[in-house]
């Protein structure tokens, strides 16, 4: 589990593909692989890797290495990264650790395009647009997660929903690196899920269907 509270920009390293599975590794701060061991999970975009490898790069940066298969290659952007790309990059959630944001599993749902982008000097809003099947579980003032980033929704219409970002948030993850028309990794809030859910289904015992 992870909190939505990315830790760091991590630089796309070296990408390799063989057949259908990608071996990435990311170069990050030697910080981040403190106590760090080979089988912990790492949320990368917001997708849950195992580090297969990890250690001290030449240049005094730590770097991990992650096998990445077809499947999640095909549901998340993690198959369209690129050398030299940013990717979120946070540590599995700990016992006593804060939950600032709010608990993600790294399971990503579907990805949405950048549709709109606003900023001014002290905000920045951009507005998503996602899968019609997904946005049942979008609620003006509930938690989504973006790449792995731990947000509040703003307005939602149909489809699309619109995020405000501080400076802050800016700089510690990729968000602030968006263009219009890419892709981030989506997964919604699984206690709002849950709860949507369990109301379509009582609706329907209900009519005698369930």
């Amino acid at each position: 589990m992870f909190t939505g509270i990315v830790q760091s920009k991590a630089e796309v390293f070296h990408i390799k593909l063989h057949n259908d599975l990608m071996h990435l590794t990311v170069s990050c701060d030697l910080a981040y692989l403190t106590n760090l061991e080979i089988g912990a999970s790492v949320a990368i975009n917001g997708v849950c890797l195992t580090a297969v490898a990890f250690g001290e790069a030449e240049n005094g940066s730590g770097y991990i290495q992650f096998d990445v298969i077809d499947e999640t290659l095909n549901v998340t952007n993690l198959g369209a990264i690129k050398e030299g790309d940013f990717v979120n990059l946070e540590r599995s959630l700990k016992a006593g650790d804060e939950i600032g944001g709010h608990m993600v599993s790294g399971h990503i749902h579907c990805q949405a395009s950048v549709f709109n982008i606003k900023k001014t000097p002290e905000n920045c809003a951009i507005t998503f647009e996602l899968p019609n099947q997904w946005h049942e579980y979008l609620f003006s003032k509930g938690f989504i997660a973006i790449n792995g980033c731990s947000l509040t929704l703003g307005a939602v219409e149909e489809n699309r929903f619109t995020v405000h970002l501080i400076p802050e948030t800016l700089g510690r993850t990729n968000i602030g690196l968006l263009d219009l028309g890419d892709y981030v990794n989506i997964e919604c809030d699984q206690q709002t899920m849950t709860i949507v859910e369990t109301v379509k289904k009582l609706k329907l015992s209900d009519k005698g269907l369930g």
